[in-house]
């Protein structure tokens, strides 16, 4: 099977797995009342007090199988996942805040992967020597540093004291001309980093770049400490093969063994749980977040959970399914690309 048919197929069967997410998301709905779940067809706070009629209209009273209908219906057509708490449509507060949690995970996971692989593998190549044993010690802290404390400690150190990177995601400067009616600003993707170079207003890249430094730190200390340990480990299965003992008795060099040979099969662990992190981080680091006040989409969705709005919790979901789906869909493409058996089964 080659692989465009490979990831054709991967496509094909994508649909039906992120399918029964959405039926499993409606069948918890179906455990709340249907005074909360009208909450979800509510296009405008003025409706509330007609909970009842909009209840009825969306067949809510109606059996499962219609419900699910208009369920469908308001995801795929009308595109509505109710308001929020407070009144603002869920998809627009998604997507408003979802862009400050990529822009970090978008320059974290880069960070993340290349110290979690390359020094990985270095460690699993020289056991027991000194990049091994430095690997280990930045496994057990990373794994053991609560990420609030770091956070806290990196804030008190380079904002308090040297007043380099501060928190929040822009400056009051920046946010001035934002909100100036005469600013020239213009959204494109929502990033402020791509977007500011887009409009050509370098000071407003400076200022989020600062503000990105110390959580994308946090995140690519902390996570590439779980990436090392996996890398690692996969090393020291994969140069204990046969063919690695094979490539030596034909005298291939260390480094060529290595490059060639090991490294190749023990990215597979590796890119399984790099694909998860990513989109574990993409569907919010809401610690991280909240500590640096980034308004990522994590704390909204840990805001709504603490007061039981529905709608956004519901809405947060299924953005969760389609990122998770979509993430392994690329890492299943990643496996046949690096190694082709796979694509035989």
């Amino acid at each position: 099977m080659g692989l465009r048919t490979y990831v054709l197929r991967r496509l094909i069967l994508a649909i039906p797995v992120l399918f029964g997410a959405v039926i499993f998301i409606f069948a918890v709905v179906q455990f709340l009342p249907p005074g909360m779940r009208v909450s979800l067809y509510i296009t405008d706070v003025k409706q509330a007090k007609h909970w009842k009629e909009i209840a009825q209209a969306n067949g809510l009273f109606d059996p499962v199988y219609v419900q699910f209908y208009y369920w469908l219906k308001m995801l795929l057509v009308d595109h509505n996942l109710g308001l929020d708490i407070s009144g603002m449509g869920v998809f627009d507060a998604i997507m408003r805040r979802l862009p400050a949690t990529v822009e970090i995970v978008m320059f974290a996971s880069p960070i993340i992967v290349f110290i979690g692989l390359t020094l990985g593998v270095r460690a699993g190549a020289n056991k027991d020597k000194l990049v091994d044993q430095g690997s280990r010690v930045l496994a057990i802290l990373g794994t053991s540093l609560p990420s609030f404390w770091f956070g806290i400690v990196l804030l008190s150190i380079f904002y308090a004291g040297l007043g380099w990177f501060p928190p929040n995601r822009y400056g009051q400067e920046v946010l001035k001309y934002l909100t100036d009616p005469n600013t020239t600003w213009r959204w494109h993707t929502g990033l402020m980093t791509i977007d500011s170079l887009i409009n050509g207003q370098w000071w407003v890249f400076l200022d989020a770049v600062k503000h990105l430094v110390l959580p994308i730190t946090v995140l690519s200390l902390l996570n590439s400490a779980v990436m090392v340990r996996v890398m690692r480990s996969s090393m020291l299965e994969a140069l204990g093969k046969d063919y690695i003992t094979a490539a030596k008795a034909k005298g291939l060099s260390q480094k060529e063994i290595i490059n060639k040979h090991a490294r190749r099969n023990a990215l597979i662990p590796a890119i399984t749980i790099s694909g998860l992190m990513i989109a574990s981080l993409l569907t919010g680091v809401v610690i991280t977040e909240t500590v640096f006040n980034m308004g990522g989409i994590g704390s909204y969705a840990a805001s709504a959970a603490r007061v039981l709005d529905i709608p956004p919790v519901i809405g947060y979901a299924l953005m969760s399914a389609v990122i998770f789906v979509i993430s392994n869909l690329i890492v299943d493409i990643m496996y046949a690309y690096i190694d082709p058996r796979i694509r035989l089964g």
